[in-house]
Parts: structure tokens; C-alpha cells; sequence
């Protein structure tokens, strides 16, 4: 399996994040790359090369351009309100919900925060932009790669990217990376494209991006939005609209959910990308199914992660593995490489 490795990524590290009313030390941390990368080389699990140059007009593909001006020049007019700010993470604190105008851009930097933020668990650091522009650059990579003729390539890069929308964060993620690359492998021909979302919390970000095309077919296994963030989308009546009618799928499964009936939900999500005539698979590889999860609350082992490797590479198509979500920081490492390990395996 060959890697696009994010050398930048840990620029991005939090301080802190609101959780359950107090600020806690984030649950996103570098080491959670650092220990991947690290059984990577371990286990010789294959090349291991930095990101192509990146244009940002891909990132532009599928996010508003005013919101990659914010999340460009955001610390600097953080910073620029105050210069205390340098030391301290920035936070939204105003979000126009309901009845409220996102139309209008505000030169206030804090309400600019909030227009383009729905939590106020992702924290915008120093090193955000430059972190997550780099791992933009590891997805287009990846596509590049599996338009050369590779049958598969992972994006090792954190921040992660599916809870961002068009023109909002949230999540611990800013560019949706799952996104662009699903857009690049559009941009460079394949006439349909699937995202598979196996984080434990439902990629809506993703979602919302493709919900009116009928070119790119999202389906997601994750806890049920009932119970688990992020709540208000990943429901499995949202099927998509308009043009993309179909071409959404929605899997949410109870708290407490154990592997066999995990891949069950897994089977009919391949399945359906199956049906789709989709050309390549963007997989957003959530980490976070695992029981030792701090923050999640399926019942996956580590040995469990080898089959579903197996079970996505069965589907035949290229694939690019994205890394997102995984917070047992110890266990990611070999739980992201069974996966790999396991798809190159039934891949050949």
C-alpha cells in the first residue's frame, strides 16, 4: 500500500476542546498520525512518499471560496484582535442558527467564526491552515496516484476531514479531504465516484457536499444521530435531493454494536456502491468503531479491522483510504494498518 504521508500535520494541535460543558485536552492529537505512521514502518506495510504540490483551486472544487479566504488568514486576525491571542487557541463563541442571515460576510472576525463553525470542539490553531492545506495536497495525491494506475493509495493526515461542509468546520475537521478527492478522481474522469464513510460518527460534512449529485454516491455505517454526534444528519432517511436522489445511504446502527452486525451494514453499503456503477472509492477510514474508544461506542477489535479491509478491496474498485476519526491514540496505529493489510491482501 503505498502512503501519502502528511509531514505538517502536526502544526495543528490543539490545547483544548469543549466536551460535556468543560474544557478538556483534545481528543484529536498528532500521535494519533505519529503512531500510524509508526506501524507503517514497522510492519514495512509499503512506500511511504510526501504530498505533489498543491493547487488550492482543488480545494476550492468543493469548498466556498470565501470560507478557504477565512480558514486561510483566520490565526492572523485572531492574533491581530489581540496579542495575548498568540497563546490561546481561538474558539467561535456566535453561530447564525435559524432565522439569522449567513448571506452577508461580517467584518467582525468573531461573528466570521461562528458563520463558518457549528461546535465549539475545534479548536483553530497556529498551524491549522498550513496542516490541513498539506493534507488537502496528500488526497489529490492519492487520486493522482490511483489515476496512474495504482490500485489503492492512504492519505495519512490529520486534521481529519468529514464533518466540514462547503463552508463550515466542526468536528476537528476544516477542508473535507474525503471530498476533494472524490472530486479530483471526478475532475480527472472517472464519471462516478463513492465515498464510504466508516467512522463512528457520520460524515455530514460529506454528505451535504454531494447530497444534490447523482455523480458522486455516499454511503455511511456509524452510531445512529439519535444518540451520537453529530446529531442533526445521518439519518437513514436522508437519501439525497433533486439530481442526487438515490444517491445517498445512510446506515446508523445502535451504541453498543458488535462486529457481526457492523459488517452486515457493511455488506449493504458495498452493495450499493456495487449498484451504483461507481469507478473508483474514496473510504473515509474512521478508526473509531474500535470498543477502546474514548469518545465513540461500537465494540470492534483490532482483529476485526483485517476483515474489513478485506471486504472493501472484495468490491473490486481503486481506492483511496483517507484517515480521519480514531482516539484509543495507542491502538490507531494498528488498527488503520490491519486495515490496509488486510485489503492488500484480498487485493493481490
Amino acid at each position: 500500500m503505498l502512503t501519502i504521508y502528511n509531514d505538517l500535520h502536526a502544526q495543528h494541535h490543539g490545547k483544548l476542546e469543549m466536551f460535556r460543558g468543560e474544557m478538556v485536552p483534545c481528543f484529536e492529537v498528532p500521535a494519533r498520525a505519529d503512531y500510524v505512521l509508526q506501524e507503517l514502518r514497522a510492519r514495512r506495510a509499503g512506500d511511504i512518499e510526501p504530498p505533489d504540490a498543491l493547487d488550492d483551486a482543488a480545494i476550492v472544487r468543493v469548498h466556498a471560496p470565501r470560507y478557504v479566504d477565512f480558514l486561510r488568514g483566520a490565526w492572523d486576525e485572531w492574533v491581530a484582535l489581540d496579542p495575548a491571542n498568540a497563546a490561546r487557541d481561538a474558539f467561535p463563541s456566535y453561530w447564525p442558527i435559524r432565522t439569522f442571515r449567513s448571506d452577508v460576510l461580517p467584518s467582525s472576525f468573531p461573528a466570521r467564526m461562528g458563520l463558518f463553525s457549528y461546535d465549539a470542539g475545534s479548536p483553530l490553531t497556529s498551524g491549522t491552515w498550513a496542516a490541513a492545506r498539506q493534507g488537502a495536497a496528500c488526497v489529490v495525491t492519492a487520486a493522482r496516484r490511483l489515476n496512474q494506475g495504482r490500485r489503492a493509495a492512504f492519505a495519512l493526515t490529520r486534521p481529519p476531514g468529514h464533518h466540514a461542509g462547503a463552508d463550515f468546520f466542526g468536528g476537528y475537521c476544516f477542508p473535507n479531504n474525503a471530498a476533494i478527492a472524490a472530486q479530483a478522481l471526478r475532475d480527472a474522469g472517472a464519471a462516478r465516484v463513492a465515498v464510504l464513510d466508516i467512522d463512528y460518527h457520520h460524515g455530514n460534512g460529506t454528505q451535504a457536499i454531494f447530497y444534490n449529485r447523482a455523480d458522486v454516491f455516499f454511503a455511511s455505517v456509524h452510531g445512529d444521530p439519535h444518540t451520537e454526534y453529530p446529531y442533526f444528519l445521518g439519518y437513514a432517511d436522508e437519501c439525497g435531493e433533486g439530481a442526487g436522489l438515490g444517491a445517498n445511504l445512510n446506515l446508523p446502527l445502535p451504541r453498543g454494536t458488535g462486529f457481526e452486525d457492523w459488517r452486515a451494514a457493511l455488506a449493504k453499503a458495498l452493495k450499493a456502491i456495487d449498484a451504483s456503477g461507481a469507478e473508483a472509492l474514496v473510504v473515509s477510514l474512521g478508526l473509531d468503531t474500535f470498543e477502546g474508544d474514548p469518545i465513540a461506542g461500537f465494540r470492534l477489535q483490532s482483529a476485526d479491522y483485517f476483515r474489513i479491509g478485506e471486504d472493501i478491496a472484495a468490491a473490486g474498485l481503486p481506492t483511496a483510504f483517507v484517515f480521519e476519526g480514531g482516539y484509543a491514540v495507542a491502538e490507531v496505529g494498528v488498527n488503520a494498518v490491519n486495515v490496509l493489510a488486510g485489503f492488500d491482501q484480498r487485493a493481490g
